[in-house]
């Protein structure tokens, strides 16, 4: 799994040809708040029930509030066959630090 810091995943998405799936695996009432255009919602208690609506062959960028929940989701991603997980270190609170003050925080 690799980890990149809100800052270092915006260049990447902006430099990168293959568009990754942004999965934010925080409950919904935290996604209502604040999300990353064209992310998708699969909170971290359903991840295994939705498993097989996402691609172990795409990239994936795992997303929640602090960074802890998608670390978590990100190995067991891997550890069922994803082998191109991203990790958003510091999570959506540190993208509203550091890369979109105009970000709601809670």
């Amino acid at each position: 799994m690799r980890e990149l810091r809100p800052t270092e995943l915006l260049a990447y998405l902006a430099t990168t040809d293959e568009v990754p799936l942004l999965l934010d695996v925080r409950e919904p009432w935290e996604f209502d708040i604040c999300r990353l255009p064209d992310s998708q919602l699969i909170p971290m208690g359903q991840l295994l029930l939705q498993l097989d609506s996402l691609s172990p062959e795409r990239e994936t960028v795992v997303i929640c509030h602090h960074g802890i929940r998608s670390r978590v989701v990100a190995m067991q991603l891997e550890r069922v066959g994803f082998d191109r997980v991203i990790n958003l270190a510091g999570g959506m609170e540190a993208w509203a630090r550091e890369v979109d003050r105009d970000m709601p925080v809670y």
